[in-house]
């Protein structure tokens, strides 16, 4: 028998209970519903779910639970220690990205660090998320779905006027509605204190949007940017050259020579020992890692395989990159990315749920991926990042 509580009509949590339970072509009862009064009451319900097999019966359960149901009658989470580094148990709890608490000993202990993909840690009488490798032989790892209980978050009928947007991606929404809406989220956040990431691929300066990209970091509007190698290098091909990919920026044309500028840039500041340092020593005057490091903005730029140089700045080892992306993230509250499907889906992993995520992109297909991977929060705004970056620095002046 399994429960669920919250707002389960609205969040359309109830039909994805039930969806689940006969894809996976086994049974429920209802026992019990109760409906919620009023827009802020929560709703319950109580079922009964049957299954061929008990093997088929876990896997419909484990579904369930990320749903938010929970096993009645509940009991303390089921702890196995790790028996060896960088390993977990066979049947550990893979987490989701929403809230979620384990039962030890009789009480229900809110889980820290919440993402998904994670494994439970019990140490201490606190429980939180890791990563597998992370995990310390003799580690006290969460398994089973027994004594665990997740929130989702309530995704009401209309989010901040966003409602508009969610669950359908589409290119015929207006941009100027969406963007107005984005820039009240940016000063309500920037006046409770909170932090904004930034995570932004290199079609940003390929668009012409980094001068208003670089308005946003002078008013204090970014607080992390997140980036690969590419948007720092065609940042400084454009700061010191005028070009992007050899494009001239101001007339959109190709310059001869150009497809060496980015070589160049990245010779340039290796020259001057760094980001940091050429823009200490006079050699980079402008551009958005220069308005990162006059304001103190804090960024990482994560390297891959198709880096060029790369800057002496880029982490090119993916597990440095991947806690560095981490650290930085920590704290924030809102988090906008352009044009970066890749940096993007990986951000979203490693958010809880409750942090508000921005996609803008020109491909429809790149929002929708990054809502079909688990992020479930995900408001998304197809149209040009270049547009929708001078729209946005326009409405926050207003």
């Amino acid at each position: 028998m399994v429960e669920a509580e919250g707002h389960l009509i609205d969040s359309q949590l109830m039909n994805a209970m039930f969806d689940t339970v006969v894809r996976h072509d086994a049974a429920f009862d209802v026992l019990e519903f109760r409906i919620g009064r009023t827009n802020d009451e929560p709703s319950f319900v109580s079922m009964r779910v049957t299954s061929k097999t008990p093997a088929a019966l876990t896997e419909v359960l484990e579904e369930l639970v990320s749903l938010g149901c929970r096993v009645a009658n509940p009991e303390n989470a089921h702890i196995v220690p790790a028996d060896r580094d960088g390993c977990a148990p066979e049947d550990f709890y893979s987490t989701t990205n929403h809230q979620t608490s384990v039962r030890l000993d009789g009480r229900w202990v809110l889980v820290d660090r919440q993402r998904m993909d994670a494994v439970i840690v019990v140490e201490d009488g606190r429980a939180s998320c890791r990563k597998l490798r992370e995990i310390h032989a003799g580690d006290a790892i969460v398994c089973g779905i027994r004594g665990i209980k997740i929130v989702p978050e309530f995704q009401p009928r209309d989010r901040l006027g966003f409602a508009f947007m969610s669950n359908e991606i589409s290119s015929e929404r207006r941009v100027e509605v969406g963007v107005a809406r984005i820039a009240g989220m940016m000063r309500a956040a920037r006046e409770a204190g909170e932090r904004i990431a930034f995570v932004a691929g290199p079609v940003v300066v390929h668009t012409g949007g980094g001068t208003y990209f670089c308005d946003l970091i002078r008013h204090g509007y970014v607080d992390v940017l997140l980036a690969g190698n590419a948007l720092a290098v065609h940042d400084v091909e454009q700061a010191l050259y005028g070009t992007s990919l050899g494009v001239d920026m101001e007339s959109g044309r190709a310059i001869e020579g150009g497809h060496r500028h980015h070589m160049r840039a990245i010779n340039a500041i290796y020259r001057a020992g760094g980001l940091r340092k050429a823009v200490a020593s006079g050699v980079l005057t402008s551009g958005v890692m220069y308005e990162c490091i006059r304001r103190n903005v804090d960024y990482v730029l994560a390297g891959s395989i198709r880096a060029d140089g790369p800057l002496p700045d880029t982490v090119m080892n993916l597990v440095d990159a991947q806690d560095r992306y981490t650290a930085s993230l920590h704290g924030v509250k809102l988090v906008l990315v352009l044009s970066t499907m890749l940096h993007g889906i990986g951000v979203g992993n490693m958010l809880p749920a409750w942090v508000r995520l921005v996609c803008v992109d020109i491909n429809p297909a790149v929002v929708t991926k990054l809502a079909d991977r688990g992020s479930s929060q995900t408001i998304g705004i197809v149209t040009d990042v270049g547009l929708f970056l001078r729209q946005l620095a326009s409405a926050l002046h207003d």
